[in-house]
């Protein structure tokens, strides 16, 4: 059977030594951090929850340089949340991590939980996940602690450290996959600090995981 029209070029993450990593899905850890959890009113170790975002949302950003996403329509309030991301790959297993942004419409999300509503308008626009070189694991070994950071024009906004999320990466992916099959090419946002706030044009975002390097980020 012949396709009536050209599908769209699967979305790709440069790996950090060579190579390009195929996005499948891009999955989302809520209020993982627990200050964050606060900041957002809410408190304790709740259940966690996942909200997804589609693939071709991706801007890969190469080590080095200085990516650039556009501002969105809609919103007047785009705010930045720094992540520590998990690629999967073959067999349910962590192929390795990266520093992600996921940039939300905070406007228009608070708006849809007011109503009740699914807010997937103030998560999953376009270029809404900038994300850095993927980092095997078997460079980096196991990530369970170390800095997290963003700043924006050389200020510190979210300061936190991964031993502080709130479901761990091995805890967050058993949930996951009781949920969904995991497969090779997915990628997991797990959570972000305290500290988001609004970027406009102009702003310079500036991600930092220990053992990551750093994300750089412009808003057009």
């Amino acid at each position: 059977m012949s396709l009536v029209f050209a599908p769209a070029p699967v979305a790709t993450v440069p790996v950090a030594g060579g190579g390009s990593y195929p996005v499948h899905r891009i999955y989302c850890v809520g209020r993982n951090y627990a200050e964050h959890a606060v900041e957002m009113g809410h408190t304790g170790r709740e259940p966690p929850f996942f909200f997804l975002k589609p693939a071709d949302t991706v801007v890969p950003v190469p080590e080095g340089q200085t990516g650039t996403m556009a501002y969105p329509s809609l919103t007047k309030n785009l705010h930045h949340e720094i992540e520590l991301v998990v690629a999967m790959g073959p067999g349910g297993k962590i192929f390795g991590y990266a520093v992600g942004l996921d940039m939300t419409r905070r406007d228009l999300q608070n708006e849809m939980k007011k109503q009740g509503r699914p807010w997937s308008i103030g998560k999953a626009f376009e270029q809404s996940a900038p994300i850095g070189p993927i980092v095997p694991m078997a460079t980096t070994g196991e990530l369970t602690t170390g800095a997290i950071t963003l700043d924006v024009n050389g200020l510190r906004k979210q300061t936190g450290d991964l031993k502080d999320l709130i479901w761990n990466v091995a805890e967050t992916i058993e949930q996951l996959a009781a949920a969904w099959d995991l497969q090779a090419g997915d990628l997991i946002f797990t959570g972000t600090p305290a500290g988001v706030g609004a970027v406009v044009r102009g702003d310079v975002m500036e991600g930092h995981i220990a053992g990551l390097g750093t994300l750089r980020v412009e808003v057009a």
